[in-house]
Formats: C-alpha cells, structure tokens, sequence
C-alpha cells in the first residue's frame, strides 16, 4: 500500500536532517537579515514620505517608522545597498530552494498542532515558504524588468516583505535555539537511525561518530530523518557543495552590474547583461529609451523645448541654449537602479538645482523640495519629488551633457536630472517642467 505524505517514511532522502536544515537556516537567518535591512534602505532611498508621486505603498502607516531623509553622501550609497541586496537575494535562492526541500516532511505531519506552541511554528513556517517564494519570485521578474504581476511592484514587495519578515522572526525565536543545538552535535557521539547504523555494518542503535557525513541522530520529534531512507547518493558535505556551487554560479551571473570592468560582461542574468552599449561618451547603461517612452526628436528640438521652472509664484521659461547660458558646473556620479544594475562614475555637466531654485527666488541656504516632471507620458515615475537636502547639495545637476558630450536622447536629451546617491528612477530624464516648494 502507497504510504501518504503524512508519514514520515513517504520521505526517503538519507540527506534530510537537522544538521542540513539547520545549517541552511543559519545562512538564511544572516543572508535575509542583510536583505530585509537593505529593502529597507532602498524604501527610504525613494522618499516616499514626501510626496504621494513617490509613494507607491499607500496607508503604510506604522510600517514607516524608520523612514528618514536620505542622505547625497556618499555617492555611492544606493550603489552599494541596492547592489547588496539583489545580488545577495539571487544568491541565496539554491539555499532556499534547499532549505524549503529539507523540510517539506514538516509540511505533511499529522497531526496539524500537537500544542499551541507547535500550531504557531505550523503557522509561521506556513507564512514563511508561501512569504518567500513569493518575494523572491517578485524580486527576480522585477530585476528581469517582466512586471507580469498584478499591481504596483513596489506595494507587493513592501507588504509581502513585512509578512515574511513577521513569519520569519517567529520562526526564527522558536527554532534558532534548535538549529544552535543540532549544530554542536557535530563530532558528538550519539545514535544514528536503525538503517543508517546497519548500512555501515553496525547494529541497531549502536553509538557512532555524529558527524555530518554519518547517520544522523535519531530525533523522531525533529519530523526530519527518514525511519527508511534510501541509500547515500551524495554525503551532506557534498549536497552543500552542491548548493554552494550553485550560489557561486548565480554571483558570477549577477554581481557583474554592480562593478565596474571585465565583471560586467559576466552579468548576464541582470538586466541588459552583457556588453555595454556601444562606446563613447554615453556607452553605459540605458534602461528607460526614448522611443520606448514616446519621446519625439520634434518635442525635444531646440525650437521647441522649454524648461518650465516655477515656485514662489513665479514662473520662468528657459531654452536649452539659455540654460548653456547659466554657471554650470560638473559632478562625477554614478547611476544606480532598484533592479540592482549600476554604472561607474560618470561626468556630469550642467546646472546645479539650488541655482534653478535661486531663478525663482530662493537662496540656496533655503532652496526647497522640488517637483520634476518628464515628457514621457507614461511609465513609472514620470513625476518624481526631490528632498531638500538633495536640491541643496552642489552636485546635484539639471545635466546638459556627459563626459564631455551633449546628452542623447537615450540619455535624457535635452535635460535630466542627476543627483548623489539616489535611485535611478529619480534621476528624471527628458525633463520638461521644475516646480519648487510646492509638492
């Protein structure tokens, strides 16, 4: 008679056990820590507390406490966060995708509670693979630019990151002091299951060497080694070998975007992996193209173009050759984007913000938040807000050119903004109006 998913010996792998399951849980107990903390930064990175064209996560309320203003310094601040957190979420998904194999016995047991303590951690583990897959998954299609998902990228991940992370911590508190305690075993001698000591001709129940590559102590409270299991294929120590490898080949695939060099060429798994984009001046990374945003070369000629820029009840038109006409300066930045790509520094050259403020009537001291509004008429962040802070630093530029040539329409022709440290999608491309101090 076929035995059901509920019992234990349906679950034959002599690889499952505590020691597995508890050493994948403590690379992911460390590795979602640092994710969940740098999703955290890349929220905070988007002001979204200034201004609803920033917010994509509507009534977060108290899931906001930690937001504050972000900062221009250092510049490579959203490069190095972003960069952590997608890179380091890619590679932790062979852990996970071998920590949730490990225990999918767990996922079967009968009865559903033996307590109130288990039912919880039933509960939290049920939160946590359903919480998992779906913000990795998430993840993944956003860094692979396929917004297959219904709603906001952002509110999805943003609550389904706050559910994980809760489903995560009880988790983690109930069964860290576990995990701790299997892993000291190591060396200890101790039990083994019946058909682990009889395969390596001892006994049942003999005391044997409890090391990773043995016979696994026998918990049967523990829900994880198999009362039959299979022959030994792989010993442990080679199935995390394997997992390992597999973490490897996903940062080799992956990290290149967040470098400079030979490295970017490894990225093929990031979006627009491979080689840059052509050579000179704007040969780095594009991801938003003016054809793919509906901008015409007729809207942005010089005929046309005009860069509003209003606040204090005054309103100030500029064409692109009365803005060459303004002090301009240059700034030596980087972009950086949510799906975890990045470019070295560029050289930016253009009009500082704070003096765009001054057009209007603010001194730079007091130069507020501002409003950018692009030509394109659809899209993500076709309007973005600015803080303070970043209208103030010196760097901060309405860009005309990039390393020594004028911008071309991929780039953000006839202007863009530019600012240290702040997401990608805030750096407002094909910009058509500027509205200070009133968001």
């Amino acid at each position: 008679m076929p035995r059901p998913p509920s019992s234990p010996a349906f679950w034959r792998s002599p690889l499952r056990g505590p020691w597995f399951t508890s050493v994948l849980g403590v690379v992911l107990l460390v590795g979602i820590t640092v994710l969940f903390v740098t999703g955290l930064l890349s929220y905070a990175a988007y002001n979204p507390d200034l201004s609803a064209v920033n917010d994509k996560t509507p009534d977060k309320g108290i899931l906001g406490f930690y937001l504050f203003p972000w900062p221009t310094r250092p510049v490579w601040l959203y490069r190095l966060t972003q960069g952590v957190h997608v890179t380091l979420g890619i590679v932790l998904i062979p852990v996970l995708l071998a920590k949730l194999w490990s225990v999918v016995p767990k996922l079967f047991a009968l009865p559903p509670a033996r307590s109130l303590a288990h039912a919880l951690e039933r509960l939290s583990l049920l939160l946590l693979v359903g919480g998992a897959l779906f913000e990795f998954t998430t993840g993944v299609l956003n860094i692979q630019l396929d917004y297959v998902f219904p709603g906001s990228f952002y509110t999805l991940h943003f609550y389904g990151a706050w559910v994980f992370i809760a489903a995560f911590v009880t988790h983690a508190v109930l069964r860290v002091p576990t995990a701790l305690r299997n892993l000291s075993l190591i060396g200890r001698p101790g039990p083994r299951t019946d058909r682990a000591s009889a395969s390596q001709g001892a006994s049942p129940g003999a005391s044997s060497d409890a090391s990773p590559d043995a016979g696994e102590p026998a918990r049967p409270e523990d829900g994880l080694v198999s009362p039959d299991p299979l022959p030994p294929t792989v010993s442990r120590r080679g199935a995390l070998g394997f997992v390992g490898g597999g973490s490897v080949l996903l940062a080799a695939t992956t990290a290149g975007r967040s470098f400079d060099g030979p490295l970017r060429e490894t990225a093929l798994l990031t979006p627009h992996g491979g080689a840059e984009p052509g050579s000179g001046p704007g040969g780095f990374q594009i991801n938003k193209t003016a054809a793919a945003r509906g901008i015409s070369a007729t809207e942005t000629s010089e005929e046309a173009w005009r860069l509003v820029v209003s606040g204090k009840g005054r309103t100030v038109r500029l064409s692109r050759a009365e803005l060459s006409e303004l002090p301009l300066h240059s700034s030596a930045l980087p972009i950086a984007c949510v799906e975890g790509w990045s470019t070295s520094d560029q050289w930016w050259r253009g009009v500082r913000l704070r003096d765009l403020a001054g057009l209007v009537g603010y001194e730079v001291e007091a130069a507020p938040a501002v409003l950018v509004e692009s030509l394109q008429r659809h899209g993500a962040f076709r309007v973005a807000a600015l803080r303070d802070n970043q209208v103030r630093d010196p760097r901060s530029l309405l860009a005309l050119s990039v390393n020594g040539a004028e911008l071309s329409p991929d780039h953000g022709y006839p202007a863009r903004i530019i600012v240290p440290a702040a997401p990608g999608v805030l750096n407002t491309k094909w910009v058509a109006r500027m509205t200070f101090g009133e968001l």
